[in-house]
């Protein structure tokens, strides 16, 4: 004979239940469109320098070379 559901049964159900309810709240993203997320990673990849010009000075060195060699050139036939 079937009683109905037990005392046991009746909070696992509400457990899972509560676990589930639980679950679903952690999987909730805090931006509301893709625009403020991007927005929001913009802002603190900045705060953290990562979008600054490098300070390199390579091109100068190049520029100086390339400009010193054009000039040798000119010297050397002319």
């Amino acid at each position: 004979m079937n009683r109905g559901p037990s005392h046991s049964a009746d909070a696992a159900l509400m457990s899972l239940e509560a676990a589930a309810a639980s679950a679903r709240g952690g999987f909730a993203c805090i931006f509301s469109t893709s625009d403020e997320y991007e927005t929001a990673l913009i802002l603190q990849r900045r705060a953290q320098g990562r979008y600054a010009a490098p300070r390199s000075r390579w091109p100068l060195l190049m520029f100086a070379g390339c400009a010193l060699m054009a000039a040798g050139t000119v010297l050397l036939f002319s």
